[in-house]
């Protein structure tokens, strides 16, 4: 009976009629192991929105007049390098820290509000790489099975575009 009662209570925290922060950090971390800057820009003009408070913390710069508005342009210049022939593969060394860096930001962000950061953060970190990883895999593959690229790293943006905006209006 303690168990069960215990395992009841674990699910009702995880998830209390919404989606938890951590399942949210986590997914906000696949999100910038897909697209580097989509994530930090949703995060970014969540909290400028008001629907991240991020008010008095050492990431309420995210929610700066200026902020979402300089990540957006980085987010669309990224979508635009990543069609380029030359651009690194996301797993080389630069490119893959730069999404763990941009999933631990985002992850701790949304592990704020629920009132633990280092949980936010790691959660976020694992979801960046997940989706380094698992993205490269899917696009090789579909590229492959498709036989160009283009038409599945388009999908690819579409589908990073699409899940932040749903995760940070979740919130």
């Amino acid at each position: 009976m303690l168990a069960a009662d215990f395992q009841t209570g674990l699910m009702r925290r995880a998830f209390p009629g919404e989606i938890s922060m951590l399942v949210l950090a986590f997914l906000i971390g696949c999100v910038a192991g897909l697209r580097t800057m989509t994530a930090p820009a949703a995060v970014s003009w969540a909290a400028h929105l008001g629907w991240l408070p991020l008010d008095g913390t050492g990431l309420a710069f995210l929610g700066a007049a200026v902020t979402p508005w300089l990540l957006t342009l980085a987010a669309i210049a990224e979508l635009v390098a990543d069609q380029l022939p030359r651009t690194p593969s996301r797993k080389v060394p630069v490119q893959f820290g730069a999404r763990i860096v941009s999933g631990a930001v985002c992850g701790a962000a949304f592990g704020i509000v629920e009132g633990s950061v280092i949980v936010g953060l790691i959660a976020g970190v694992a979801g960046a790489v997940a989706g380094t990883l698992v993205g490269y895999e899917l696009r090789s593959r579909l590229a492959r099975a498709a036989g160009r690229d283009l038409p599945v790293a388009l999908l690819e943006d579409a589908v990073a575009i699409g899940a932040a905006a749903w995760i940070v209006t979740s919130v």
